[in-house]
């Protein structure tokens, strides 16, 4: 008995911390933004005209026009290359076939378009404001607070709070 006094004493000379849930009134709400800038894709498609490539021309031989313009160019050349009468005779025989080799030969180009469908995705963006968080204002047996919180609470609600009280 005597052991129980002497430890209930100590105990009582000692400082203590009493903790005692409570509930406190909310009083004001006030929620807080936050800007956001959203992206969404939009698939957005039209139609193009695409160049159909294929043999234009050519084939039909050399116009004696162009045979004689390679025949001329080809005596200049091989004239001046070798220094005489034979190689610019051989250069105009060289030249006038180039010509008309070149002339039969098809030539590429655009024949036609045809028409198709070329799609992308592009981005749109929006600012929008959205909830962060909410200050919240609340009273308990007059001691008035404020926290910040995840919950959308009411003016009137109770929460529960922690109330410390320490003796020196």
């Amino acid at each position: 008995m005597n052991k129980l006094l002497v430890t209930t004493a100590a105990l009582a000379m000692t400082a203590t911390t009493a903790i005692a849930q409570q509930y406190a009134t909310i009083t004001n709400v006030k929620p807080n933004y936050r800007t956001e800038t959203i992206s969404t894709p939009v698939r957005r498609c039209r139609t193009v005209d695409v160049p159909i490539y294929g043999n234009v021309g050519g084939g039909s031989g050399a116009s004696s026009s162009d045979i004689l313009g390679g025949m001329i160019i080809g005596g200049l050349l091989g004239g001046t290359a070798s220094g005489k009468d034979s190689g610019a005779a051989a250069g105009a025989v060289i030249g006038g076939l180039i010509a008309n080799d070149n002339a039969n030969k098809p030539k590429q180009g655009i024949v036609g378009y045809q028409q198709q469908q070329q799609c992308a995705t592009e981005y749109t963006n929006e600012t929008v404001n959205t909830i962060k968080n909410y200050t919240i204002r609340y009273e308990w047996n007059g001691v008035r607070g404020k926290s910040f919180t995840y919950n959308n609470y009411r003016v009137g609600d109770r929460i529960p709070v922690s109330v410390s009280i320490n003796a020196n």
